[in-house]
């Protein structure tokens, strides 16, 4: 059995709850942190996209690690998201996060402009020199940075990437990057793909819709990642009767799709800062009818 390192499991890239007038709800956001570990989540991932973390101040942003580290309960991982503009950047946010007690990070590429891979590999030794085990985050749609297979391999061989979220939606990638770098851990990143991910070999998940379904998320990363082909009928099933509401993770809506879904489940959701405004009725309508779907066949919680 692969050891239980901190990006292991299912660490929720957790939504921001704000007040009416969108200030960081700070209290709401810890009992939100604690009621995912309470519903058997590995860990969170404050300050990803989901987190919004683009439209935070300095003083916000620095604030919501340190709010997840104290809602944090013993061995359960805060691994902070610290993308930024560039290594400087990012290196700061990677010492905040050492700082405010956070075990490991979460990495983009530099997301100015289209850096090449020199650049990049530079942006993560940077980050590297602060000592925080770093997972590489690939979102090659957002960055315009493609970390694509033999780039995490010399990035991980230099000792500055332990485990690459992979969310380019293509799960054909993590044979070449296991063949190409056979140490490195392989964290699923869009929740549609969690059955073939997990089937070849994922030993995490950074995931967006535990936010709203922890319990069911987390029984179907189990199955899916068990080793054991006995757990998939039920796995398969699982992902069948959720694959329409987790698609929405994958979608340029998806912080308001998560967080809609989380109001209709009863958790705060609420609104998110612009430029991200009210979704248009229609795809709002879509939203709530997969969330009930999902309600209707049992997985509300």
């Amino acid at each position: 059995m692969t050891e239980q390192k901190p990006w292991h499991g299912v660490i929720v890239a957790t939504a921001l709850p704000f007040t009416d007038d969108l200030s960081v709800d700070y209290d709401a956001y810890a009992e939100h942190v604690a009621w995912l570990a309470e519903n058997g989540c590995d860990g969170v991932a404050p300050n990803g996209s989901l987190g919004e973390y683009q439209n935070l101040t300095e003083a916000e942003r620095a604030q919501v690690v340190k709010t997840a580290v104290e809602a944090a309960p013993e061995g359960f991982t805060v691994m902070a998201g610290v993308g930024a503009y560039g290594a400087l950047q990012s290196a700061h946010w990677a010492e905040q996060a050492a700082e405010a007690g956070a075990q490991c990070v979460m990495l983009l590429p530099p997301n100015t402009y289209r850096a090449n891979h020199e650049q990049v590999k530079h942006h993560y030794a940077t980050v590297g020199k602060v000592g925080l085990p770093i997972v590489g985050y690939n979102n090659p749609i957002d960055t315009k940075v493609d970390l694509v297979p033999e780039l995490i391999a010399d990035i991980h061989a230099a000792g500055n990437m332990v485990g690459v979220k992979e969310f380019s939606g293509d799960p054909r990638r993590i044979y070449e990057i296991k063949e190409l770098a056979p140490e490195i851990d392989i964290i699923i990143g869009t929740d549609d793909t969690v059955l073939e991910v997990g089937l070849a070999g994922a030993v995490g998940w950074v995931s967006g819709y535990p936010n709203a379904i922890p319990q069911s998320c987390v029984e179907l990363y189990r199955l899916c990642t068990s080793g054991d082909y006995a757990d998939l009928e039920r796995g398969q099933q699982i992902y069948r009767d959720l694959h329409s509401l987790l698609r929405w993770d994958s979608k340029t809506q998806f912080v308001e799709a998560i967080k809609l879904s989380m109001d209709i489940v009863g958790r705060k959701g609420g609104a998110s800062r612009p430029p991200r405004l009210a979704l248009p009725q229609d795809v709002a309508d879509r939203i709530v009818a997969d969330t009930r779907a999902a309600i209707a066949k049992g997985y509300d919680r």
